[in-house]
């Protein structure tokens, strides 16, 4: 058997892109970014035109998952129009997005028209001012909004990706699974990942480790662990009679690094070969030099292959943590 196009050094087969198509964002939740943020000038952003192609070249190559990210990929004007496009590509057998939610009220049905299969969306707590307070400028009741209308517009799945800090909503994780167990929803818990500068709390001291949240779910629920793999980091259970599957990505005290089978693509267009590292390849040099000449494209997507790191190194330890926030790496 012919070895994949997309393989790294480790064996690994990349077939899934996370490709984001803005940094800038509505929100600007605590453990993302700053508050006050500075953002990517729009020339240095890759235009929609831009995007497509790159799409188009990923799919040629093997990728079978394409997720839009941001940033709040529902803030950038045309991107539905950009689902359209993606979604009709022969090859692709799911475009997904990860939302805070708060447009989805209004792009719910175009975008499942358009070929959107799957939609992640964050939600961290079930209290409007805690809510707020999180997110610094989002309201809660849009969020719900949101979610209401893509049940009612039928994506194949949704899920909910609820970040949990000790101190701010770590009480409220059975609340946010009895939500998700009540409307047929996913859920998966996040440990929070050290992208960014941030004064607003103490990572080390706001740590909540998986392990302790399935604890925590276990005086309300049992939890049967799923052997199914999502193609992405989480790890799955679920509550017997129920069909909501409960995940945990775990990237400190549960490293996946062995399984990964994805690329993140910013709204730069600088290829990151690991979320934890800064491994990269700029793709919007070799898209803005070769407008007419997909060549040079193709080979740089493959040739990057051969500086995807074995693992990450995330730490929590003052001095040790990312620089680049995760709006800018794309979620």
């Amino acid at each position: 058997m012919s070895q994949s196009p997309l393989q790294d050094r480790f064996g690994r087969v990349i077939d899934y892109v996370r490709l984001s198509v803005t940094d800038r964002c509505d929100f600007r939740c605590v453990y993302c970014m700053a508050e006050d943020m500075t953002f990517v000038p729009r020339e240095r952003v890759l235009t929609l035109e831009e995007v497509a192609r790159l799409a188009r070249m990923l799919v040629s190559l093997g990728v079978r998952r394409i997720r839009l990210t941001g940033g709040e990929p529902l803030v950038r004007r045309g991107v539905a129009d950009l689902v359209h496009e993606i979604g009709a590509l022969d090859g692709l057998d799911e475009l997904n997005m990860t939302t805070n939610g708060a447009r989805l009220g209004h792009f719910a049905d175009t975008l499942r028209a358009g070929g959107l299969s799957r939609v992640n969306i964050s939600l961290d707590s079930l209290d409007p001012d805690r809510f707020h307070a999180l997110t610094r400028t989002g309201h809660l009741q849009d969020v719900l909004d949101g979610i209401e209308a893509a049940r009612q517009a039928g994506f194949r799945r949704i899920k909910l990706n609820s970040v949990i800090l000790r101190g701010r909503n770590e009480d409220e994780v059975p609340a946010l699974v009895d939500f998700a167990l009540q409307r047929g929803l996913d859920i998966s818990f996040i440990e929070e990942m050290p992208l960014g500068e941030i004064q607003e709390h103490d990572r080390a001291l706001a740590f909540v480790s998986s392990q302790a949240l399935r604890e925590q779910i276990r005086r309300y629920h049992s939890l049967v662990p799923l052997a199914e793999k999502s193609g992405g980091p989480s790890r799955y259970w679920q509550v017997p009679g129920h069909d909501s599957r409960i995940g945990f990505i775990s990237p400190h005290s549960q490293n996946f690094c062995h399984l990964c089978n994805r690329v993140r693509i910013t709204a730069e267009g600088r290829m990151l070969l690991c979320l934890g590292h800064e491994h990269s390849v700029d793709l919007r040099a070799v898209l803005r030099s070769h407008p007419d000449d997909d060549g040079p494209l193709r080979q740089a997507i493959i040739d990057a292959m051969a500086i995807k790191p074995e693992r990450h190194d995330f730490s929590l330890a003052p001095g040790e943590q990312l620089v680049r926030f995760m709006n800018m790496t794309g979620g």
